[in-house]
């Protein structure tokens, strides 16, 4: 038989709110659903109101498809019916039921209809100005405050009137129901940060991203970029990434390393827990007038521990030295892995890519990133996982040694001080993330005007430079005194918070000194360990903001290493079996955007040892038709193939082994000539790289430079005139000795006397090897075995020199263009030599008539 005697048990009063060392039930249960349906009803009432008003229906292609937001409600409708329930059941189990049973089963039941309410209009309604994703401070306040509820009743540890003791039945009945509470509010306040059900973008960008082309939302360097885009978004992606590099595969000794350094990190946890421990009995040892040889032993293993501690934790002691000196090769082994795996990725990436790039961009991403990734490493490893277990420790032991106030005291400030620094980094996350942008941008104009150092200087645009120079760093440093102000306004918020909870602290502990519950050493150790602790919680906003700025700054890299790879080989693709050098087109299709084809239905062939000629207008796709050869992209229709072999089903590394390329515009690495030769075979000895230059008629003019063949050449080749880059880029060739060469115009940019000189060492190199020439000047191919007239992407016209102006065609009207500009140019210079030969000639002298 249910009766209620009234609204507290018997010898108890809602007026009372501790009872027997622990929170008087009456007054707990009433506190807890007030708040909770006054928080759920009051900004859930004004919440609806504005979604109502200001909102819109979202499409259904809008709203995300999540499993976490069925669990989600799942769990929130549990909750509800688990209070229901305990009402029930209490009432069901007969005896006395108290009146704040009856309103706390009440009113929790309709906080959390109202919360459920709440989630399913968020997720089918949108605020059309809110600029920002998640849930809504409503349901987020209302499940924070539930879990703390809940963790508030840690408090009552030793209080009879609490479920701890499960003595009973109802005891037991209510801890069961407690731990369903406790895991299920948990759930929802950890989950509802990620707020798994809700657009991911504020829903008017979702609109116009929907009604407008992908490629007007901006684009940025290295991919699309979110500027209200968490760092934290594709997180396990991202530590996919970083694993391989957290273990050293195949090096014992660094896994050695590695595990050793671990365990000086666990031994470092314990000894910041007997570091305040032997201060304590320091201190307790003289109030107590201890023997010396006692007293004298504890100050000895207290500085022993001090001495291997250091100042604090996360200070400098032996054994947090020792693990950095012996983190330094593990550290150096990921540097160097990073660096090499994205630099191999990187020449992995097509011609495309690379012509699209920006220089200045990428070496910043590239150092950025790799640098990051050590950053990371080390502070996830060393600062953020030893965080939270000195966190985890210091509550236990509190509650332990101490009493549940003051684990309460601590893990208040820890949640408050972590999830206010969470909330205001991630907010100040766009900040960094535009300054790093502005910072691209600054370097990147700085590296293309010195790489244009003679354009700048052609058109007196030093001033225009220097101007648009010192914009990108105006906008840059506007970025950056958002950033340090944002950073500023966060320090000085931890740090109210650690005051706030180290006073509360003190003040609890010094109360209980005075009552001669605690001793003088218990204060003293209180507070020791609670600086010490807030030493690394202080550091810890530290690690948060530099991990989460170590992503951004990896955010480029990740884009880099997402960059696929355009042509790849094949995975069972052999090796190039080179026979006679037959290299053969047929029927290729090729363009490099979508609708605008380069090539249509190109078919010719080319037979060993014979040289075909590519003429044609500029953009009609002669230098496509190489580029294709060598692989720089493959075909989309037809096929090129090498001795009957297509050259998409070869290794690329194998396909190139055997081609020679003299371009157009010859780049040479800052480095000496010698080098640079050396270039075409990295094996060749000195001599063989002399008797390349021999060949290629540049070996004498080496040896008119001061420093021979050690001369230095200069960024790109800048030090060497046009000829003799071209004659380098031949020695390379002939030191390579392909069976196949492609010349790109090699000669085009020089004079007539250079370019005859070139030509006489070309004709020594393609000699009994398959040749492919893209020329602009006919004369050079007159003697040509096959010419293809190339115009707006087909072969117009082929065969040899004679029967082309036999027929008439465009290969004729271009043969008379160049004759009649050549013509005209050889006049002008014989009128050029005669008007200086009448200027250098000497007047005459003659005899007047009176001339005696």
């Amino acid at each position: 038989m249910v009766f209620m005697r009234g609204y507290c048990e018997a010898n108890s009063s809602i007026s009372r709110t501790w009872v027997d060392e622990g929170i008087s039930p009456c007054f707990y249960f009433t506190l807890v659903p007030s708040v909770l349906l006054s928080i759920s009803f009051f900004l859930g009432t004004i919440h609806c109101i504005f979604y109502q008003k200001y909102g819109t229906p979202m499409e259904p292609k809008f709203i995300p498809r999540s499993r976490l937001y069925g669990f989600q409600q799942a769990v929130s409708i549990l909750l509800l019916v688990q209070f229901v329930g305990g009402v029930v059941w209490r009432a069901a189990a007969g005896g006395e039921l108290p009146g704040y049973v009856v309103l706390y089963g009440c009113f929790s039941a309709l906080g959390w209809a109202w919360a459920v309410a709440l989630l399913r209009v968020e997720r089918r309604r949108a605020l059309l100005m809110d600029r920002t994703r998640g849930h809504s401070v409503a349901l987020l306040l209302f499940w924070a405050v539930a879990f703390s509820a809940e963790n508030l009743a840690f408090v009552s540890w030793y209080s009879p009137h609490w479920w701890w003791g499960l003595e009973d039945r109802l005891q037991q009945v209510h801890f069961a129901l407690w731990l369903m509470r406790y895991i299920g509010t948990g759930l929802l306040f950890f989950i509802g940060l990620k707020a798994p059900g809700l657009p991911r973008k504020p829903y008017i960008l979702l609109i116009n991203e929907d009604e407008r082309d992908v490629e007007d939302s901006g684009q940025s360097l290295l991919g699309q970029t979110e500027e209200n885009q968490s760092t934290w978004q594709g997180f396990s992606k991202k530590v996919r990434v970083l694993l391989p590099y957290m273990w050293p595969r195949g090096n014992i000794f660094l896994q050695l390393l590695v595990l050793f350094c671990l365990t000086l990190l666990a031994v470092e946890r314990v000894i910041n827990v007997f570091v305040p421990i032997y201060y304590k009995n320091i201190v307790n040892e003289l109030t107590d007038g201890s023997s010396w040889r006692s007293l004298s032993t504890t100050v000895c293993i207290y500085v022993l521990l001090k001495f291997l501690q250091g100042g604090g934790a996360g200070a400098s002691g032996f054994v947090s030295n020792l693990r950095s000196f012996l983190w330094i090769r593990v550290q150096q082994f990921t540097n160097r892995v990073v660096q090499v795996r994205l630099f191999s990725h990187l020449h992995s990436l097509s011609l495309r890519w690379h012509l699209g790039r920006k220089t200045g961009d990428v070496l910043r991403s590239i150092d950025r990133g790799t640098s990051s990734i050590n950053s990371l490493l080390s502070y996830i490893v060393f600062s953020i996982i030893p965080t939270m277990a000195d966190i985890a420790i210091s509550i236990i032991y509190f509650i332990t040694y101490f009493n549940a106030w003051f684990g309460l005291i601590i893990f208040t400030c820890m949640a408050l001080y972590l999830t206010l620094t969470i909330i205001i980094t991630e907010w100040r996350t766009k900040y960094r993330r535009d300054m790093n942008l502005q910072d691209n941008n600054a370097k990147s104009k700085a590296v293309d005007s010195l790489l244009n150092f003679e354009t700048v200087k052609y058109y007196n645009a030093e001033d225009y430079e220097v101007g648009r120079f010192e914009d990108a760093i105006l906008k840059y440093q506007v970025s950056e005194w958002k950033t340090q102000a944002s950073l500023a306004f966060l320090n000085q918020t931890q740090n109210l918070v650690i005051g706030s909870g180290l006073l509360a602290g003190s003040l609890l502990c010094a109360y209980f000194v005075t009552e001669g519950k605690f001793q003088i050493g218990d204060f003293v150790l209180f507070g020791t360990y609670i600086i010490q602790l807030y030493t690394p919680l202080n550091w810890f906003g530290t690690y948060y903001r530099m991990i989460q700025n170590s992503f951004i700054d990896m955010e480029s890299m990740f884009k880099l290493f997402e960059e696929d790879e355009e042509v790849k080989d094949e995975v069972n693709a052999g090796s190039l079996q080179y026979k006679r050098g037959t290299v053969e087109f047929e029927n290729v299709y090729f363009s490099y955007v979508n609708g605008k084809e380069i090539l249509r239905d190109v078919s010719f062939t080319v037979l060993p040892g014979q040289t075909c000629a590519l003429v044609g207008p500029s953009g009609s796709g002669k230098s496509t038709i190489m580029r294709l050869l060598f692989r720089f992209y493959d075909v989309q229709g037809g096929s090129i193939s090498i001795d009957g072999q297509d050259i998409s089903k070869v290794k690329q590394r194998s396909l190139r082994a055997h081609i020679g390329v003299v371009p157009q515009d010859t780049v040479l690495f800052n480095d000496t000539i010698r080098d640079n030769i050396r270039y075409g075979r990295i094996s060749a000895s000195d001599q063989e790289v002399e008797e390349a230059a021999l060949a290629a008629d540049i070996h004498d003019k080496i040896m008119t430079f001061p420093e021979g063949y050690d001369t230095q050449v200069g960024e790109r080749g800048l030090k060497l005139s046009g000829g003799e880059k071209q004659r380098v880029a031949i020695a390379r060739t002939i030191l390579k000795a392909p069976q196949i060469i492609l010349l790109d115009e090699a000669t085009s940019a020089l004079d007539t006397q250079t370019e005859r000189n070139i030509q006489a060492s070309l004709a020594k190199v393609c000699v009994n090897r398959t040749t492919v020439v893209v020329a602009h000047r006919l004369s050079t191919i007159i003697g040509a075995d096959q010419i293809l007239v190339i115009s707006d992407g087909r072969i117009a016209e082929r065969g040899r020199h004679e029967e082309l102006l036999a027929k008439g065609g465009l290969y004729g009207d271009m043969w008379q263009r160049q004759q009649q500009a050549h013509d005209s140019d050889s006049s002008s210079d014989t009128e050029a030599k005669d008007l200086k030969s009448e200027k250098l000639q000497p007047p005459s002298t003659s005899s007047g008539p009176h001339d005696h």
